[in-house]
């Protein structure tokens, strides 16, 4: 599979489910377990707002490479002026940017990488 040249909003559609994925075993390690409060924890990190939060440390922090920086411009760049009433067409962008970056390191199984750009955002 061409992933370098996959559409960018694919690759954020699969980014974010991964990334959800990650963030629920997470806070089931962190031993929660009731349901709302998982729900409540959840939202901090998949909320378009967390996500672009997440991101652009990321970005202030150099921790990103030039290609997957290429990636996330690819994807907050691409045609699509459509977003959730709750958030800002740019916040909505950079949590797309931040999703099709996951997705793009899946998809290359480039799992190490998406490993160490998961425990960043935990960490935080």
């Amino acid at each position: 599979m061409d992933v370098k040249n996959k559409n960018a909003l694919a690759l954020a559609y699969i980014g974010d489910a991964i990334y959800e994925v990650y963030i629920r075993k997470y806070l089931l390690e962190r031993g929660l377990e009731k349901v709302n409060k998982l729900q409540r924890e959840a939202i901090k990190y998949v909320s378009a707002k967390g996500q672009a939060k997440y991101l652009q440390m990321m970005i202030d922090e150099d921790f990103l490479t030039e290609e997957e920086l290429l990636i996330v411009m690819r994807a907050r760049n691409h045609k699509n002026n459509s977003h959730p009433r709750n958030t800002d067409i740019i916040t909505y962008k950079n949590a797309t940017g931040l999703e099709a970056l996951i997705g793009y390191l899946y998809l290359k199984d480039n799992l190490n990488r998406l490993t160490e750009i998961m425990n960043y955002i935990k960490e935080r």
